[in-house]
């Protein structure tokens, strides 16, 4: 506002402009403004005090006084340059006014009705510093940027709070109405009140029958100058009644048809008389602070909810929360220091101020101006009002409120979410408001317990034969790994595993170790995978240990993944156990065939990517397969050198205490997860039958070929030889790049002789890039399919270590098929059995690496 003031040249056709003209203009929007706080204030700002209750029933003009004080000062604060909203109107939050009635009771009950001063006192008194409170928590949440946490509150749950709020204000209308001198309580001598006396019922009725009549209007004509001409209306035929029966003022007041007049001519500021810190009861001000904290918490969970409202409805984008709650925070810091009630920014009453014209802060400052003269002229006018017109006025709020509550609502929310609603509303109306507040907030807990423990924790689970380790094995190893898969079971964990969730995982995890799953499969390695959890409560690393202890007496070993040793999920399962002295050995072991497991003492290893993880279990496994293959061997040598020497006694060479005796029959007799895996690894060394090549006089790269190729398709030592020939050799130093994604069509495939490559893909998940990474080992190619199509490289492959390749290049491919058909169209079926064996290995349940 000050920018804009300072860069105007002010000539006098634009002081004219800006002065005058444009003044002129916004009157109609002013006048709509000021009308909107006129009923503002003879329907809740009449009711700031309760004036069914001693000492309070005559405070009804001071309460009117108070909500116009509080107007100005929330008015002047937006308008001056505070709110992004040029036209944003400020006024008296109604939901707090459940909250002053408490605090005037709790003062009444403490200090005794008889003590007026003393009431008057230490009640306005508690007003003003439950102001100071709000303004504080609004200006300290938009100060340090803490606007986003309150959007965190369930809504259901603040749903549910406005309708006890439209509860009490129907409440207070049959209260005001019915001209009650009592609080009113759910009894029978109530009812009889009520519905008995003829005289009561009318004025009541009447005031209930405009509010339906209204609501009924509503559904006709959908206006928004409906309501404030229906409230012109009212009060003029009620005046025209009265002027054609010839009715007398004074009998209509002492029969309660009108409010009484203010006693002799007090003016609007009359309320700061009742200010007199010698006669505050500062014992009755300390039990009110569990109400002014409730009045708090309730009152900034509005400018979340209207402040974005407004926005869109106004075409407003990018409107900062945090700068509102700065303005919300000073203007009820100023209301508190003059010594009136909370405000805000009311979304209604800004809506149609600004679409009446009057979007701009020149107008704002003019509704403010119009509002302080009303207040200096004073609250004389409530002599004048109507009771039905205010009371059906409380009604008319009351109903909307509880309709968006419990009416709204059905069918649109969770009947678990629509139950919490009710609750609250029966809590406000039954107990208090600080107690259906404290039962929202339980039951906003219970309902997040609820809601997250019916969430699954696990996102997948499956064994070894569907999820593989991104490391390119040869075909034997390949075979094996798919026989004995399903000895490694995998749990894709996900979210947040607390209290609610742990059970249902734990419940999960122990049934693979069920008799009847285990009968079937016998496992050896549990893997956890962590990559997708968030947090890990103490209730839930509890849990997590009693699953490792499970799986030690199992004898099986437990494998984390997507942990890091400093991270939340990491900590918490190291501080209770489950990570052990053996954690992250896996993690130097390379890409070997690994260590027997066995041997770690089942230590739980811990490794930060679920392939890393796959890899370790895989190694393990391998390991019995060359212990068998290496027996298997030693017998075949001792059965040779048995025929050789021609000797008739075949125990004398393999007695029962020879290394290769004794692991048959340790295989054979030992559990059955050891039992499958040898049976796997001798059905995998005797696959096909075919006796492998001796190697010893061959040179490369023919031994690498027959390591890749062999078990593919039966082809002759020829053969290779043969295709070795349009091979060329490369050695590499670590970190070279051999091709990246996307680039140049591929030109060619590499044999990896000596040395490990990494092959690196990325791709788009939801917007974000991700990466997947296989391992090139020794014995393995990579690029074939690329040099068989011609398209583009589909990964970037980089060399891990220092290494020894053989690459057949697109112009040799092209010369083989040109001078060779045959061994052409036969290599390319090798390659193809070759890749049709590594694609049946893809990790599917690791695909996706984050």
């Amino acid at each position: 506002m000050w920018i804009e003031f300072r860069n105007t040249k002010w000539t006098r056709k634009v002081v004219v402009q800006k002065c005058i003209v444009e003044p002129i203009g916004f009157i109609p929007a002013v006048i709509l403004g000021l009308l909107l706080n006129l009923l503002d204030a003879v329907s809740y700002g009449m009711i700031i005090f309760p004036l069914n209750i001693a000492p309070f029933q005559a405070l009804g003009p001071d309460g009117i006084s108070m909500f116009f004080v509080s107007c100005v000062v929330s008015q002047l604060v937006y308008s001056l340059g505070g709110s992004a909203f040029k036209g944003g109107n400020g006024s008296m939050m109604i939901e707090v006014v459940p909250f002053l009635h408490l605090m005037a009771e709790t003062v009444v009950a403490r200090v005794g009705a008889e003590n007026r001063d003393q009431v008057l006192a230490t009640t306005i008194l508690a007003y003003a510093l439950s102001t100071l409170m709000t303004g504080a928590v609004f200006l300290a949440l938009g100060y340090f940027k803490l606007g986003s946490l309150i959007a965190f509150f369930p809504r259901h749950i603040l749903v549910g709070c406005i309708g006890g709020v439209g509860w009490f204000l129907i409440i207070t209308g049959l209260e005001v109405s019915s001209r009650m001198t009592t609080s009113l309580t759910y009894s029978l001598d109530t009812l009889k009140f009520l519905f008995l006396d003829h005289h009561v019922f009318a004025l009541w009725s009447s005031a209930f029958g405009l509010a339906l009549l209204l609501r009924l209007l509503q559904h006709k004509i959908r206006h928004p100058f409906l309501v404030p001409v229906f409230f012109m209306v009212v009060p003029g035929l009620f005046y025209l009644i009265v002027f054609l029966a010839g009715f007398d003022y004074d009998m209509l007041r002492a029969n309660g048809w009108v409010f009484a007049m203010p006693e002799g001519d007090a003016p609007g500021w009359q309320f700061y008389s009742y200010f007199d810190l010698k006669k505050t009861n500062w014992t009755a001000i300390l039990e009110t602070v569990p109400a002014m904290l409730a009045l708090t918490f309730f009152g900034i969970l509005h400018v979340p909810i209207n402040v974005p409202a407004l926005g869109v409805s106004t075409g407003q984008d990018n409107v900062d929360t945090n700068r509102e709650l700065v303005a919300h925070g000073w203007s009820n810091l100023l209301s508190g220091c003059v010594g009136t009630v909370q405000n805000y920014l009311v979304y209604t009453n800004s809506l149609l101020f600004i679409k009446s014209g009057g979007d701009s802060r020149v107008a704002g400052l003019m509704l403010a101006m119009a509002s302080f003269i009303i207040f200096l002229v004073g609250p004389w006018i409530v002599g004048y009002i109507p009771v039905m017109v205010v009371g059906s006025l409380i009604f008319h709020l009351g109903l909307d409120l509880v309709k968006e509550a419990m009416w709204d609502t059905w069918g649109l929310v969770h009947r678990l979410e629509y139950l919490t609603i009710a609750l609250i509303v029966i809590a406000m109306a039954g107990f208090g408001f600080v107690e259906g507040i404290f039962l929202g907030i339980l039951l906003a807990c219970v309902f997040f317990v609820v809601t997250n423990s019916r969430k699954e924790g696990v996102r997948y689970s499956c064994t070894g034969e569907s999820a593989k380790s991104t490391v390119r094995r040869v075909y034997r190893q390949q075979k094996f790994l798919r026989q004995v898969g399903r000895q490694i079971y995998i749990f894709k964990l996900q979210g947040d595993m607390f209290f609610g969730t742990i059970n249902k995982v734990e419940k999960e995890i122990q049934d693979v170790f069920s008799r009847r799953r285990w009968e079937i499969n016998p496992i050896q390695f549990l893997v956890l995978d962590f990559s997708l959890v968030r947090n890990v409560d103490f209730s839930a690393a509890e849990g997590f240990g009693r699953i490792r202890r499970a799986v030690r007496a199992k004898g099986v070993c437990l494998v984390l993944s997507g942990l890091d040793g400093d991270g939340e999920v990491g900590t918490a399962l190291q501080m209770v156990g489950v990570w052990g002295a053996g954690a992250g050995a896996g993690l130097g072991q390379g890409h070997g065939h690994g260590n027997d497991f066995a041997q770690d003492g089942f230590d739980t290893q811990c490794f930060p990517g679920l392939s890393e993880a796959l890899e370790y279990c895989e190694n393990c496994l391998l390991a019995s397969y060359y212990r068998t293959r290496e027996s298997t061997l030693e017998m075949a040598k001792r059965k040779r050198l048995l025929e050789v020497a021609n000797q008739d006694d075949a125990n004398s060479m393999l007695s029962p205490d020879s290394e290769a005796t004794k692991f048959f029959s340790e295989q054979l007799q030992n559990s059955p997860r050891k039992s499958h895996l040898f049976e796997a690894a001798r059905e995998t060394l005797h696959a096909n039958d075919r006796p492998f090549p001796h190697v010893i006089n061959l040179q490369q790269p023919v031994p690498t070929l027959l390591a890749a190729f062999h078990d593919t398709r039966e082809n002759s030592t020829d053969f290779f030889l043969r295709l070795s020939m349009y091979f060329e050799r490369r050695t590499v130093l670590a970190g070279t790049i051999l091709w990246r994604q996307g680039g140049s069509p591929s030109d060619g495939i590499y044999l990896v002789e000596d040395g490990t490559l990494r092959s690196i893909q990325e791709f788009q998940d939801n917007g974000m890039v991700r990466r997947s990474v296989e391992v090139i080992l020794p014995g393995t190619i990579s690029g074939e399919m690329g040099l068989f199509t011609g398209n583009d490289r589909s990964s970037t492959v980089v060399s891990e270590t220092d290494g020894i390749l053989w690459g057949l290049s697109q112009e040799k491919f092209q010369k083989m098929v040109k001078d060779d058909p045959a061994l052409a169209v036969e290599f390319m079926r090798v390659a193809m059995s070759y890749s049709a064996g590594k694609a049946s290995f893809l990790p599917e349940c690791i695909s996706v690496q984050t």
